[in-house]
């Protein structure tokens, strides 16, 4: 099977909330000094079933695919030393500041660059936006079926066989490929690079595609074409205003309650 894994490089999600800060003028998050990003946490299950069925169908190619600034290499270069093949970057000036549908997208026109596919996989969303509608643009812009939140996946080569998560239980899906699948944690635990594996994909070349390489044109891509615009961004300010009660006994106390509630035309 001929397999692309799409993963993507975010904010350390264990940042120390005093060090996390947003730039509410710019409608961006700051850095946190000292603490590099990490990889989404959702992917590298993406990245284990992706290899998982290469080794069930005895053999084929995984492609990993990133958006995002040239240190988004990391988050590849750490799929690559699980075991996938080749990684490509999708990396320009452009996409700084787009959304998820922008991303959608860029990303659809790098799986048709890539060519002969079997299965897009995903994790099941990113834990800095937590929106989870990347792998449901690639399944509308591509033409092919999506499955989300996957914690099992088996393939025959012309279909494939998913446990879905639900709230309440667990749904077993099979659609026919090329398919898109966004994969839970429920996956399980992803294999963990040794040492040798990571040094070998340090020498391994990641190649880099720009907008242009694409065929993305100036009017989608950039923050002023955004599909969802972003109108703030910033930190939840927690307050808690607290207000004792008097009254002699419990009665007397539940009648100023409910005159304070009167009041305030909450009953």
């Amino acid at each position: 099977m001929n397999i692309i894994v799409c993963v993507k490089q975010i904010p350390d999600p264990e940042t120390p909330a005093a060090s996390f800060k947003v730039d509410e003028a710019a409608k961006k998050v700051i850095p946190a000094q000292g603490i590099a990003p990490v990889v989404n946490p959702f992917d590298p299950q993406a990245t284990e079933a992706a290899l998982r069925l290469k080794d069930a169908t005895g053999g084929g190619k995984v492609t990993v695919i990133s958006l995002g600034a040239d240190s988004a290499r990391d988050a590849i270069k750490h799929a690559l030393a699980m075991g996938a093949d080749e990684g490509v970057l999708l990396s320009d000036p452009s996409f700084d500041g787009i959304d998820n549908f922008q991303t959608a997208v860029a990303l659809s026109k790098a799986i048709e660059k890539v060519g002969e596919y079997d299965l897009i996989l995903a994790g099941r969303s990113a834990a800095d936006w937590d929106m989870g509608v990347v792998p449901a643009g690639l399944g509308q812009l591509l033409g092919i079926p999506v499955v989300t939140i996957a914690k099992a996946i088996e393939s025959d080569g012309s279909s494939v066989k998913v446990e879905r998560v639900l709230d309440d239980g667990f749904q077993s899906v099979e659609a026919p490929l090329p398919a898109v699948v966004s994969v839970s944690n429920e996956f399980g635990e992803p294999r963990y690079p040794q040492l040798r594996q990571i040094m070998l994909a340090a020498k391994k070349t990641v190649q880099v595609w720009s907008a242009a390489d694409l065929g993305l044109g100036a009017d989608e891509t950039g923050e002023p074409n955004r599909w969802l615009p972003l109108e703030a961004l910033y930190v939840p300010k927690v307050e808690s205003n607290v207000e004792i009660i008097e009254g002699d006994t419990p009665e007397e106390k539940a009648h100023n309650l409910a005159l304070k509630l009167r009041a305030a035309k909450l009953i």
